[in-house]
Order: C-alpha cells, then structure tokens, then sequence
C-alpha cells in the first residue's frame, strides 16, 4: 500500500492503458479491483475519466469501450463484469471514494441532451436541477463550454449516454435484454429505487465517516424544472448538506434522484426546443426573466431573438433503436411498481392533512416520482416514436412501452386484480387521477395508432396481434369510462376555475395537488385535466375526443379493414389447405419445371397454415375488443363483415385498383389498401431472360451455374445454325422449334403495373440445359439409370435408351401440335 501510494499518477494511468491493450478483460477487471482497493482517492482521480470511458466508450462513438450492449450472459466475461460495475461492486467504490472528496470532472456541452445543450448556447438557464450552477453562459456562438459533474453524475451520465451514443457494431449486431447493459439497468433501478426497504447506504466509508451528498444547489432552483411551487422534504432532503446525525435515508436519496434524472434527461430528450421551453415552470421562467434583465445591462450580451418566443425551434434527428425503446420500458415498469410501493399510511387524504410532510425522504419521492420526472417527456418520446417508427413488426417494442405506462395497476402490489376497478384500488379515485392526468397518453397516441393500422398489413399475424394487444387493454372495466370521464371534464368550461385563480394555474407536476376532498372533487378534477391538455398541447389546442363522431368514424374504417384482412386470411389458409390436400407424390414428378419457376417464394412463413389460424384468431377478438369499447352494435357489425365477405369473392380474380398512364399501369390509393390487406394482387411472373433468374431451393447451385456455361457456349458456337434451323418450314423446322425457342416467353402478359415491356421482340433459338440442374430432374434421370441396370443395360446404353426416348417424345409432340392445327 505503501510502495503503491509512492506511485506518480500518472505512471498508473500509463500502466493501465498500456495493460487495455495487452489483457483480457477478465484480467483487467482483476486487476483495477486491486488498484481500487489499494490506492487512495488522489492517485485514482488521475484515472476516473480515462476508466469510465474505457468501460462504456466515448461519447462521440469512437471507443466502443467495453461494448456492454453485445457483451450476453452466454458469454464467458459477463459474470465478472456485472459484479465489477453493479451498484456494490469495485466500480462504485470508486466513485464514493472519489464523491467523499468532492472531485469534479468536465463533460462537454456538445454531448449532453440537446435541449439542455441549445439552452445554455443560447444563453437560458437549463430545465434539468443537475445542471442548474453548473457551466457559466458563453457569449452568442462560442461551443467549448464544459459542464462539471461530481463522480456521480459523470459515472451516471457516461452509463446513460452508453444506450443511444452511435456505436461502430458489425451487421446484425444489437443489443438485447439479456445484454450486461441491459441487466446492470435493472440492477441499478432496483438498488437506488427500491420497491421494499430503504435505498442502502453506501457500504463503503472514508476517514471522515461517509459519503457526502453534493454541494446544495440554489434553494429557488431545487426542482424547478420539475414543478416543485412550494417548499417540500425533497428541497430539504435531496438538495441539502446532511448533517452528521441526518436519517441515512435523506443522506443517500440524492442519488436516487440523480440517477433517475439522468436516465431521463439522456433517454427521453427528443423533442423540440419550444417544447422544452412549454415543460419548463413558472419558477424557471421567472429566474430566465431576472437573467435576462441582468444580462440586459452587460455591455457584451449574447443574442436573444425576438418574439414571444424565448428561443429558436430546434428539433434533434431522433431515430431510438429497438434496444433503446426495451431499456425505456423497463424503466417505465419500474417506475410504476416503485410509485405503487409507497405505503398506504403516506397516503393523505386531503390536502389539508399534510401526513406527507412526517413520511420518510423515499416514500415522498416515490408519491411524486411519475408525475414529475417522466410524465411529460416520455408522451413526447412516444409520440415521437408513433409518427416515424416503420410500419413492420418491430413497432411492437414502442407499443409495449407504451401500454405499459398506462396501465399503473399491472404493477401495484395488489396482485389479485389487473384491471382498473374499484376493488383494485388501494386509496379513492387512484387510477382515475391517473388517467386524468395523462389523458393525451390514451387518447392521442391511440388516435396514432389507428392511422398507423389502417397502413398495416393485417394478414399478418404480428401486426394482427399488435391490434389485439391494443383492443384489448382499452376494453379492460371501466377504463373506457374514466377515459370518456376526463374527456368531459376537459370540455367543461373555464368558469369553473375562476375561484382558483389565487392559486395559480399549475399542472399536477407544478404543485397542483390532486388529493382534493369531496367538496372540490370536480374543480380539482377539471383543473387537473385541462393543465395537463395545456401544458403539452398548448392553449388554442383542437382536442379530439376518443369517443367523439370523428375519431367514431375511423375506428369504422378499421373494423372495416380487419373485417378484410380476416376474411383474407381465412381465403389463404383454405386455399394453402387445398393445394396441401391436393398434393401428391406424382404430381411432384408431373409439374412442369416453368410453373414452378413463377412461383414467388419468400411469403411461405407470412402465409402458413399455423400463422394465418393466429391471424384469423387475433382479428376476430380484436374486434369484439373494439365493439365493446365503442358500443358499436352487434348487427351493423354482422352486416359490415357479410359485405366484406361478398365483395371479396366478387373481386378475388381482379387486379388491385389501378389507373394508366404515359408510363403504364399506376396504383391508386384503393389499390395500394388492397395489396397492404392481401385483398387482391398482381400475378407477378419473372420476365425476364429465363437463364439469369435466381436459383431456385428445388435446383443445385453448381450444377445452375456449370450448365449455364455449358449453355452459353453451345449458344455461341452454334446458334446460326440452330436460328436457321428453327427458320425451315418444314417437319425438321417446327422440331427445332420445340426444342430451342422460349415459346412461354411469346405469350407472357402484362401482370405487372411496370412500364410495358416490348414482348414482340425477336427470341433467337438456343439451347437451355438448366432443366438438367433440378433435383426433380437428376431424381427421374437416376431411377431410370437404376431401372435400366435392374434389366443389365449399361451406363451407355442406357444413356442411348434416355435420348432415344426424349426424341421420340418431341416427334410426337410435335406430330400432335400440328395435328391440332
């Protein structure tokens, strides 16, 4: 310890950098345990930066550090690197060690969330606590401004921007649930917000004792950004220097609030500038004016654009990955199920029985945890994610997400019901405050996804069960009603607010109390709603209700559309039944090979018989779903679906809708519903030159491609002869022609809405050994070698005998085409 501690710092940080290079990771891991152990927090500040982002990689995406994300539980590493970077491992220690001498480390403003970052270039106080007195503002376009971070916050941000930070991975390369990545989440949300107990104190201690928390921020600012109006145990507990005989608890729910602050603020921060300036409170917006009459009278200022608005409208290329939207949800699960643990005793029953104000640092944190950290910026994240996520089966990682937060219930302690009602309820009116307060959530983002759903091919079972899902969490009892419910009191007019004017008009993250008493129960509820509309929607917002004619009208269209798809569904699943049932082992042998070279492969999993039989039964529940939801009546339905059924037979052998044009066929908007709902399609057929189509499953590749050459050969050696030939009149003229003229080619029509093709071109004769390379092929040619050696002929003989044979049948042919002439 003595000889380590006599070690310059930056001799360690050399070792160790020469070391990444030459070690496995095991073998380093082992070795910064040592170095953690050993060394004092002076020699291991030297080391804190390079080692975070050895471990997660740069920000800018250069180092892939220690890819967390691909590195799976199959692999040999994972055991030892969860344990080295879990929140009571080497790692942490680390940090404490590092956070109990308030050491400071520089992140540059480029690389924080891009709301934050625009703001302090232009010169605006940030929304987020954790960055609040943190960078000085720079003059109008200087970029070099660095933001100090306690050893916390850096670990945490650096862990957060790991998730969406472009990384160099090969093809193919993703991340997925059973990452280190995604289990060092879990990790870290159930030690520092834990559904039982208390967040555990810091196992490790330095010689003053322990841990502190980090300097106290501004007492005006202390969650402001959040929406805190007036003083609470969180300003007192979270933000302020614990003294020595503090509750354990108080000293270390910092970092509870700083973790989930950074998973927040780096996860969920795609939107506009001139949304985040709406999320911002009354508080924030007042310090912003006192800032900005201060700055007014600095001889140098930094440019302020005109208008009502405050800052210039920025929008950040958003594109989240899967793997990003599954870390979101776990955090959006957690999240409900720490909230549904506070203790029904911290439960106030008015707002003038102030219980709250005697409950514990956690418990209080855990009663404002949703409402004021995530409400707002994850139903701009999922918004965002429903207007440009594509329409394929991957969506359903947005969906899931999404359903997840609004059903709080799935993940409250009370296990015996899953559904919003009233013996489910552990306080009055609990989830009814809920959808109150997020009723954008259920009603904008599922008028979303119907539009979503009249693009989606409904054929297929995955997007079917994406409906399903949807139909059948918003027919669960009586959230139908509390939907319908906060959408009248949205409606109910602005008067009945004018005896709350003193309060202020505060959303529920701003103060706003909703555990009013009976007495104010509707005011409250109405004030609730239309704060939480405003705050995300804006004043002069046209709302859409979710039960009204129009929104009405489109979930008609889709019934329609499911109705379609279902019946589409059963037609193909009979018609695969058929072709199954009619198939035999000697027809294998009769099908000519230009039939099944037409066949379009690529759809037998889409349209197999167990797929289709999981569509049929996924549309058919989701449209009782969607009838019991909007009360549609049981008759129309019945007679819409009869009306689907009877169009589509009629229209089963016509082409999808379609105009002509200068450059041929062009679909039309019916027509490209119909080909998305698998109602009608073109007979597509390869039209092109029969010798370059692709290889075939039933053919051998080599043998493709060795007769291919063999072909072209033949063809260019001999094909004036075989031209000639094919020219004559004669008997000898048309047996040329059977054997060396594309005759399919001649009559190949038009089945295609492609630019028209020129099918009267001239087809010189050749010959085409590709029918030798199938397997249907060399199966016949090696029964007929085996019967021919049963009778004692040899390979020649019976080779002559196969020719012989092949001759004979172009004679006849060719006799019985001229005789039907």
């Amino acid at each position: 310890m003595a000889a380590a501690s006599l070690q310059h710092p930056g001799f360690l940080l050399a070792n160790l950098k020469a070391d990444s290079s030459t070690k496995t990771l095991v073998q380093r891991c082992q070795e910064l345990v040592k170095i953690i152990e050993d060394y004092p927090a002076k020699e291991l500040h030297a080391i804190f930066s390079w080692l975070v982002e050895s471990v997660f990689g740069s920000l800018d995406g250069v180092l892939g550090g220690w890819n967390l994300r691909l590195l799976h539980s199959r692999c040999n590493d994972f055991p030892l690197v969860v344990d080295f970077l879990k929140p009571s491992g080497a790692m942490m220690k680390l940090v404490y060690k590092l956070q109990a001498e308030e050491y400071k480390y520089e992140v540059p403003v480029n690389y924080l969330p891009a709301p934050v970052k625009a703001s302090i270039q232009e010169g605006v106080l940030p929304d987020c606590p954790l960055f609040h007195n943190r960078p000085h503002f720079p003059m109008s376009g200087v970029l070099t401004l660095n933001m100090a971070l306690n050893p916390f916050e850096f670990f945490m941000f650096y862990f957060a921007s790991c998730l969406i930070t472009p990384k160099n991975f090969s093809s193919g390369q993703h991340g997925t649930t059973d990452s280190a990545y995604f289990v060092l989440v879990d990790m870290y949300l159930k030690y520092f917000l834990p559904t039982e107990g208390s967040v555990p104190p810091s196992p490790f201690s330095d010689n003053r004792g322990s841990v502190s928390a980090p300097p106290p921020r501004s007492s005006n600012l202390s969650l402001a950004g959040y929406g805190i109006h007036s003083p609470s145990l969180l300003k007192h507990h979270i933000f302020h220097q614990p003294s020595v005989n503090a509750d354990p608890a108080a000293q270390e729910i910092w970092r509870s609030e700083t973790l989930l602050q950074m998973f927040v603020e780096v996860w969920l921060h795609h939107y506009s500038l001139e949304m985040y300036q709406k999320l911002q409170s009354p508080q924030v917006k007042l310090a912003l004016l006192q800032y900005r009459l201060s700055m007014s009278s600095m001889p140098c200022q930094p440019h302020v654009p005109s208008g009502s608005g405050t800052l210039h409208t920025y929008q950040e290329p958003f594109s989240p990955t899967e793997e990003h939207v599954l870390v979101v949800r776990l955090l959006v699960k957690h999240l409900h199920a720490f909230s549904n643990s506070l203790k029904p005793e911290q439960l106030p029953s008015s707002p003038t029985t102030h219980s709250h104000a005697h409950a514990s640092p956690l418990e209080e944190f855990k009663r404002v945890v949703v409402q004021r950290f995530v409400q707002q910026k994850l139903f701009l994240f999922l918004q965002h994610c429903f207007g440009h996520w594509p329409l394929d089966a991957s969506f359903r990682a947005v969906l899931e997400t999404w359903l997840s937060f609004i059903q709080p219930w799935r993940y409250s302690e009370e296990k015996s019901s899953n559904a919003p009602t009233e013996g489910s309820r552990s306080e009055p009116d609990k989830w009814e405050s809920f959808v109150q307060e997020n009723l954008l959530v259920y009603t904008k983002l599922f008028q979303v996804f119907l539009n979503r759903a009249l693009r989606t091919d409904l054929v297929n079972a995955k997007n079917a069960l994406m409906v399903f899902r949807v139909a059948k969490v918003f027919s669960q009892p009586n959230l139908a009603e509390m939907i319908q419910k906060a959408e009248q009191l949205f409606l109910e007019p602005e008067l009945v607010l004018h005896h709350r004017q003193p309060r202020g008009f505060l959303t529920p993250s701003q103060g706003g109390s909703f555990l009013s008493s009976r007495q104010r129960m509707v005011t409250d509820a109405v004030f609730r709603v239309k704060s939480h509309v405003y705050s995300l929607e804006g004043q002069d917002c046209q709302y859409k209700q979710m039960f009204g004619s129009e929104l009405r009208a489109v979930v008609v269209k889709l019934i329609h559309i499911i109705a379609q798809a279902r019946q589409t569904a059963k037609r193909i699943s009979d018609q695969s039944t058929e072709a199954a049932a009619n198939k035999s082992f000697l027809a294998w042998f009769t099908s000519s090979s230009s039939e099944s070279s037409n066949v379009l492969y690529g759809n037998e999993l889409e349209e197999s018989s167990e797929f289709l039989k999981k569509t049929h039964e996924f549309l058919d529940r989701a449209l009782e779903n969607l009838c019991s939801i909007f009360k549609l009546n049981q008759s129309q339905l019945t007679q819409l679906i009869s009306n689907v059924t009877s169009c589509q037979d009629d229209g089963d052998s016509r082409l999808p809708d379609c105009i002509m044009r200068e450059d041929g066929l062009v679909l039309t908007d019916l027509g490209r519903t119909q080909i998305i709902n698998g109602l009608r399609r073109f007979d597509i057929q390869y039209q092109g030159d029969p010798e370059l189509q692709p290889i075939r499953s039933y053919e051998n590749a080599l043998l493709v491609r060795f007769l291919y050459r063999m072909s072209s050969l033949l063809n260019q050696k001999f094909g004036g002869h075989m031209t000639r030939l094919c020219l004559r009149p004669d008997f000898l003229g048309r047996l040329g022609r059977h054997y060396l003229t594309d005759l399919g080619a001649a009559r190949t029509p038009v089945r295609s809405p492609a630019s028209p093709r020129r099918l009267d071109r001239m087809r010189c004769a050749r010959v085409s050994l590709r029918p030798l390379a199938s397997y249907r092929t060399l199966l016949i040619l090696l029964l007929c070698y085996s019967l021919a050696a049963i009778f004692s002929f040899g390979p020649a003989s019976s080779t002559l005998i196969i020719l012989t044979a092949a001759f004979l049948h172009g004679v006849l042919m060719t006799v019985y085409v001229d005789y039907t002439q």
